[in-house]
């Protein structure tokens, strides 16, 4: 008798090594379990049946999403069906609930078991949706520990299973390993490009954030500067926009090495989103920045209900690392928030111990805790 089937669907690179991850552990448990679903290279690797790439869901903000609905409308059908005509046990939507949430109603509806992995952030921005989540989903696991309490007064299955990144990274990460194997010399700072690994956040911000560095160096004169995209694809891209903004900075390019150069980097300028949180448990001090389109932008932010958008903040509830937003990311902004980290070694030795401590709240075997939760409902399928 084969094993089960679980479908899953993740539709950015931080989704596809949740995907990755959980799958590891559900075979650790279930070595016979099968994988089909919208997967990128980690859950390739595991060995998932791609029905779909991540890269066919890689659009970021709400104008750009409107141009590319019909494509996103087609491939969300297509997919369904072919779902549906596998029949898994279980359906997984990893994130982009955009995108996800109409799959798993339609998985629901016909009577497949549904979990979605990383809740929506309705608590930071469109709340609405935590009042659908329980039309569409059976089950919602949470990747940090506040989630379950806010979903609950929504009448959602809401379970804490901590953050992969966050069992996947040491407590202490060992940055003189880390500098050794990107030749990094003694007293020579590093910086860390992080711009995105989407191809329109590589466009948009990759420019800007070379222009921050070219103006650092220019103010501080030796440093060596390295940008990370997630993948060899990108790296074309990253190289083109990061020369047409500042075509006299040095800089050395790398692909999926984003750990090792955040664990190396004295800082790092990266884009709001999931690599803040590696950047933290890598104990990298940072500035976020983030940029959309400015239509994108003026919709969102009248949404937007809480302070603080970069992860780190928002687990701390302080103000931990700079973020500089739309407007506010310009080079001078850059250059100042990345001096100030190099200058102020009080303020590196709190920040790296309060990260520390937001590491040990994560890091509860997250993978292993989403394995456990799936593979119930396999079993109550």
């Amino acid at each position: 008798m084969a094993g089960p089937l679980i479908a899953i669907v993740a539709g950015e690179a931080s989704g596809d090594a949740l995907g990755g991850a959980l799958m590891h552990a559900v075979r650790a448990r279930t070595p016979d379990a099968r994988f089909i679903g919208m997967a990128g290279p980690a859950m390739l690797a595991a060995g998932c049946q791609p029905l779909a790439h991540i890269d066919e869901l890689s659009v970021m903000g709400l104008v750009e999403v409107l141009r590319a609905y019909p494509r996103l409308r087609r491939l969300r059908e297509n997919l369904g069906s072919r779902l549906l005509e596998a029949r898994p046990d279980v359906f997984v939507g990893i994130d982009v609930p955009d995108f996800n949430l109409g799959l798993e109603r339609r998985m629901k509806c016909a009577g497949i078991g549904v979990v979605h992995y990383v809740c929506p952030q309705a608590w930071a921005w469109r709340p609405g949706r935590a009042r659908h989540l329980g039309v569409a989903v059976d089950r919602l696991l949470a990747l940090l520990p506040f989630e379950p309490a806010f979903f609950a007064k929504h009448g959602v299955d809401c379970r804490f299973v901590g953050h992969p990144l966050a069992d996947a990274l040491p407590l202490d990460p060992d940055r003189a390993a880390a500098r050794a194997a990107l030749g990094v010399a003694s007293g020579a700072p590093l910086l860390a490009l992080l711009p995105g690994s989407r191809s329109q956040e590589i466009e948009r911000l990759a420019p800007v954030f070379a222009a921050g560095a070219a103006a650092l160096v220019a103010a501080r004169g030796k440093c060596r500067v390295a940008a990370c995209a997630a993948h060899a694809g990108q790296l074309e891209r990253l190289r083109a926009a990061v020369r047409a903004a500042a075509p006299a900075l040095e800089v050395e390019y790398l692909h999926g090495r984003a750990r090792e150069l955040l664990s190396a980097a004295d800082v790092a300028l990266v884009a709001s989103g999931t690599a803040t949180l590696e950047a933290m448990l890598c104990r990298a001090p940072m500035v976020v920045g983030y940029r959309l389109a400015p239509l994108s932008y003026h919709i969102i932010r009248r949404m937007i209900s809480i302070q603080r958008i970069a992860l780190p903040n928002i687990l701390a509830d302080e103000a931990l690392v700079p973020e500089l937003i739309q407007d506010a990311l310009t080079p001078q902004a850059i250059s100042a928030a990345l001096g100030q980290w190099l200058d102020d070694d009080a303020r590196r030795a709190r920040y790296v111990a309060r990260a520390r401590q937001l590491h040990e709240s994560l890091r509860v075997g997250a993978a292993a805790r989403a394995a456990d939760e799936v593979l119930q409902m396999c079993a109550a399928s």
